[in-house]
């Protein structure tokens, strides 16, 4: 029981470190707004890899929702009995445990998660320009960079999504998902860049206190 007591307080703390995932997903303006480090890790990895923000963005809404602990459903025996995922696919990216280890093992960041955000964005960021370079696809080029991700540069290249309309769907949509984040990025970049001498003076983020004046206005 004292063992119990002790540990009470420790699960309380890991538990309350989970981060939620944005409110309104829709609009990347307001997911940066409300996570300013994620807009600060993804500006970084666009720069690292040149891939373009809403494109990485895009990926992690389609992957997971933004959600950080995020697995595929699990199986379930006789309906009752939880079983084993049907894939290591995990996090943010759902990227599996082989090509997270060699995202780990090319980078040489070892300490790289899955669950955090700011691993995760530069893993989407570094495995699409390593697809760029197999298949030639451009980095902007969300529709296609997406059918890779899911089959491979390997299997991009033989056409293996040819058979798989329901990708082709999906590939589309987080094409035009992309094209709407980077029109969004081009409302708020320049306000998201100068507001951190603003949120580190008075904690407040520079799209919130000019939403504050329009409506005083």
């Amino acid at each position: 029981m004292f063992k119990l007591i002790v540990l009470f307080p420790v699960f309380l703390l890991l538990f309350g470190c989970a981060t939620a995932p944005p409110a309104n997903v829709e609009d990347v303006c307001e997911i940066f707004d409300e996570y300013y480090d994620w807009y600060s890790a993804s500006k970084q990895a666009e720069k690292n890899h040149g891939v373009p923000i809403g494109v990485t963005m895009a990926f992690i809404h389609q992957e997971s929702r933004f959600v950080e602990d995020a697995r595929p459903p699990r199986e379930w025996f006789l309906w009752i009995f939880p079983g084993s995922y049907p894939s290591s696919a995990y996090g943010y990216t759902q990227a599996l445990n082989g090509t997270w280890y060699e995202y780990q093992k090319k980078t040489g960041q070892w300490s790289a998660d899955r669950d955090d955000f700011v691993d995760a964005v530069d893993f989407i960021g570094w495995y699409n320009a390593q697809t760029s370079k197999r298949t030639g696809i451009k980095k902007h080029d969300a529709y296609r960079l997406y059918l890779a991700y899911h089959e491979g540069a390997g299997g991009y290249l033989k056409g293996s999504y040819n058979k798989k309309p329901w990708l082709i769907d999906v590939s589309r949509k987080v094409e035009r998902r992309a094209n709407m984040y980077n029109r969004q990025l081009l409302e708020c970049r320049d306000t998201l860049d100068s507001g951190w001498l603003w949120r580190t003076l008075f904690g407040e983020s520079t799209i919130n206190q000019s939403k504050n004046l329009k409506f005083a206005g």
